[in-house]
C-alpha cells in the first residue's frame, strides 16, 4: 500500500509541487481520510478555482459582445471583417456554452452592466467611434444563443 504524506508533508508538497498535491488530495477525498487534509490550501484552491471560472466566463461574454459591436456597427469594416466575427462570436459561444452553469449564468446576470460598459470601452478604443449605446442592446439570453446575430 502506499504510504500517503501526512498533513505537514502534504503542506510542503504544496509548495513543491501543486499538482501532485491535488492528485494526493484527491486520493485522501476518495478514502475519506479527511482528518490528513491540508484544509487550509484546499480553501485556497477552491476560491482560486470558482474565481478563474467567473473571470473565464466573463471573459467570453466580453468577447461576444465585442464582437457583436464590432458586426452591428463598425460599418467602414464590416465588408472585410463581418465573416471574421461570426465565426469568432460562434467559437466564444460553443467555449462558453461548455463551461457555464445555473449559478456561473446568474454571476454574469449579476455583473451584465459592468461587462457591457467594459466592452465598450475596448470597442471604442479599437474603433475610434463613439457610438455605441449606453445600456447593452442584447440580452444576456440573445448573447449566450448559437444562433442569435442582431440584424444588419
Amino acid at each position: 500500500m502506499v504510504q500517503l504524506p501526512s498533513q505537514s508533508n502534504l503542506k510542503e508538497l504544496y509548495e513543491i509541487d501543486d499538482y501532485l498535491w491535488i492528485e494526493k488530495t484527491i486520493k485522501l477525498l476518495k478514502e475519506k481520510q479527511f482528518n490528513d487534509l491540508d484544509i487550509e490550501n484546499l480553501i485556497e484552491e477552491l476560491e482560486d478555482l470558482g474565481r478563474e471560472r467567473k473571470n473565464k466566463v466573463e471573459s467570453l461574454l466580453r468577447q461576444i459582445i465585442i464582437h457583436l459591436l464590432l458586426l452591428e456597427y463598425w460599418s467602414k469594416e464590416y465588408q472585410y471583417n463581418a465573416a471574421h466575427w461570426k465565426a469568432e462570436i460562434t467559437e466564444f459561444r460553443f467555449q462558453i456554452k461548455g463551461i457555464l452553469t445555473k449559478n456561473l449564468q446568474n454571476y454574469l446576470a449579476s455583473r451584465f452592466e459592468l461587462i457591457y460598459q467594459n466592452s465598450v470601452k475596448y470597442t471604442q478604443r479599437k474603433t475610434e467611434l463613439n457610438i455605441f449605446p449606453s445600456k447593452c442592446p442584447y440580452s444576456l439570453e440573445e448573447l449566450l444563443d448559437e444562433d442569435w446575430f442582431p440584424t444588419t
